[in-house]
């Protein structure tokens, strides 16, 4: 059992994490004003703009904050499956309150703002998996533990994929890396990147040549292992999927994937050069970033952003303004800001005496970083657009309660952490 100290809540919260959050939020915020800077609306706080509408939000994510810090620690770990099926319910909502917004039914309007339920999906499932993997007559070294920890993260991508939201559906992937850290052998992870690179390979290079250099792989591989059975077997194996991916994927990309999406994908390989249409956001995007020079063009005198060069500026492509603002140092500040809290994050979450707030730290810390490489990547033209916001800067309600949220839940694990007996 849990015993409690005569300790305040305020008193034990990692103020470096708060700070840092409130940092990254004020300086979003102003990037967003920069970004859609307007000289007939130049107060900042106009709220028929996107600035003043982010400062809605962000008062409104500042009180659920504070909220979450004087819920009880134990409230998390209680209800982390009762959690997750609402939020499983709320997804499944959308398709019968959904409006559908530049070609997907994920938002629920309400008023003027509307509300993207895949976004609080991410919080959801961290606790839930937290759970799962934090039960102490668990087993994860056998296979049906295995496959229901994979269950948890899966479940709410295939809805959101239905929804025609993909870049969200994607960052359940991220999840993983939690179990990676809780025992999961690392030849997963290295199968799951090889099959990745084979699906790259397939769209670009002819089947046939693929699959011998597969195979001559295999060979290797059996070769190393003094062609033992055991080897001979999975290498077998593993070339009989290898040959089924590579003579299926161009089917299903061209069967499965909508036109916008394909098109995307053979721009970023190369195999198209669409600076008008599917390249325009990036091609604009690698302009604007690349024009800030060392220190920027200054706050308000970015032109790519400020004449609508960059599409969505504001929300996928924030991290442009920051670039073209304030330069290659400007980018390097944030990019070192999300560096430290990852690094923080992950200290937090080793000196935690919970398992449950160990992995759900290690969850968040994995959410984040795939935003930000995503996102990052996408900008500079070495991801795919999919439509992933940056943490804390971009536009969007959803996304800053969400990200609000899975902080600040870690921050009250972490305070509550004297409380518990190892």
């Amino acid at each position: 059992m849990a015993q409690g100290r005569n300790e305040g809540v305020l008193q034990n919260i990692d103020w470096i994490t708060v700070l840092l959050y409130l940092v990254m939020v004020f300086m979003g915020w102003s990037n967003i004003y920069a970004a859609v800077y307007n000289e007939e609306h130049q107060n900042i706080m106009d709220a028929s703009q996107s600035y003043g509408k982010q400062l809605v939000w962000i008062i409104t994510a500042f009180f659920i904050a504070l909220v979450i810090l004087i819920i009880d620690g134990e409230f998390f770990p209680t209800f982390a499956y009762p959690i997750y099926g609402v939020f499983i319910l709320f997804l499944l909502s959308v398709f019968i309150l959904g409006t559908e917004i530049k070609g997907s039914r994920s938002w629920i309007a309400i008023g003027e703002f509307r509300v993207q339920p895949a976004e609080f999906a991410k919080f959801a499932t961290a606790l839930a998996l937290a759970k799962f993997l934090s039960n102490v007559n668990l087993k994860f070294d056998q296979l049906k533990a295995r496959l229901i920890a994979v269950t948890f993260f899966i479940i709410p991508p295939v809805i959101i994929i239905l929804q025609k939201e993909t870049g969200t559906a994607l960052v359940f992937s991220s999840f993983i890396l939690v179990l990676y850290r809780e025992g999961l052998p690392g030849i997963y992870l290295f199968l799951g990147f090889a099959f990745a690179v084979i699906c790259i390979l397939a769209l670009v290079m002819s089947p046939t040549l693929l699959s011998i250099l597969i195979a001559i792989g295999c060979l290797v591989a059996v070769f190393l292992y003094k062609f033992r059975l055991k080897a001979i077997i999975y290498a077998v194996g593993a070339f009989l999927i290898a040959f089924a991916t590579v003579h299926s994927i161009d089917y299903l990309f061209e069967n499965v994937l909508e036109e916008h999406q394909k098109k995307r994908v053979n721009v970023l390989l190369g195999k198209e050069l669409d600076l008008k249409g599917a390249g325009y956001n990036v091609h604009q995007s690698k302009i604007a970033i690349g024009s800030g020079g060392f220190i920027g063009k200054g706050f308000l005198n970015g032109t790519q952003t400020k004449y609508n060069f960059v599409p969505e500026q504001s929300t996928d492509f924030i991290f442009c303004t920051v670039g073209e603002e304030w330069g290659f140092f400007g980018s390097l500040v944030v990019l070192s800001m999300f560096l430290f809290l990852l690094l923080r994050l992950i200290f937090l979450a080793e000196r935690q005496r919970s398992s449950f707030s160990r992995i759900y730290g290690y969850g968040l810390a994995c959410i984040i970083f795939f935003h930000l490489t995503i996102n990052i990547g996408m900008t500079i033209g070495l991801a795919p657009v999919v439509g992933i916001p940056l943490p804390f800067f971009s536009y969007g309600g959803s996304s800053l309660w969400s990200f609000t949220i899975l902080l600040f839940i870690f921050i009250r694990l972490d305070a509550y952490r004297f409380q518990i007996l190892r």
